[in-house]
């Protein structure tokens, strides 16, 4: 199937604690083997067990593409060893560093927060190897928790501005459609982790949220 429900690690907030870049899943370090392998098994791409800083949110502390990844700087230098056999690494400064919260990326672009300085935004783009745009969706800056994206699509906080999906649309280069999550939750990007082909979405999602998501997304 191309969508699936279930918590992790007792939370409908998936996206929390998942994170995949380019053909990896990134999973906590902690999160229980019978439910790892049934992740994995659902997305049908390799897991690889990661914590940041000896912290389980690796979707908030870490996003990325096939072609670099941004990093909270609470990663440890063996965190750090670790990410860069993926990809080119770029460490987040201090004050503006949960990475997963502050931007979402595909291979074609990305927005990233206002709250990132525009000199930061060009070292992002330098190491994800595409245009990054600063915009807030929804009225927030923590962007990360306001959409989801893969190559094919974006699905959007319901609040967006129609210039916010303008500017989304323009920097990931796939279409923007609204939807929520975990039953009527607005903050897609946190209750939802996404590939090309299949999306994890926190338990307790209603079908025509998962149908959303389904469409958004480019998943069906």
């Amino acid at each position: 199937m191309p969508i699936s429900t279930r918590d992790i690690l007792g939370h409908s907030q998936v996206g929390v604690y998942l994170s995949v870049i380019g053909d990896v899943l990134f999973i906590p370090s902690t999160l229980e083997e019978e439910i790892a392998e049934e992740v994995e098994s659902s997305f049908d791409i390799e897991a690889h067990r990661l914590s940041i800083g000896g912290s389980a949110l690796i979707g908030s502390l870490v996003r990325g593409n096939r072609k670099g990844i941004a990093v909270a700087d609470i990663a440890t230098q063996d965190d750090l060893d670790e990410l860069s056999s993926f990809g080119d690494v770029v460490i987040m400064e201090s004050g503006v560093n949960a990475a997963g919260n502050l931007i979402e990326c595909n291979d074609n672009g990305a927005i990233v927060s206002p709250t990132i300085p525009e000199a930061g935004a060009e070292i992002i783009s330098d190491v994800l190897g595409v245009k990054a745009v600063r915009s807030q969706v929804a009225g927030h800056g923590t962007v990360g928790s306001m959409i989801v994206a893969n190559n094919k699509g974006v699905l959007v906080h319901p609040d967006v501005k129609t210039s916010e999906v303008e500017a989304i649309e323009s920097a990931l280069g796939v279409p923007a459609m609204v939807g929520t999550v975990t039953f009527g939750s607005p903050f897609v990007g946190a209750g939802c982790c996404a590939s090309d082909s299949h999306a994890l979405v926190g338990a307790g999602s209603t079908g025509p949220e998962l149908n959303r998501i389904e469409d958004a997304l480019g998943l069906i």
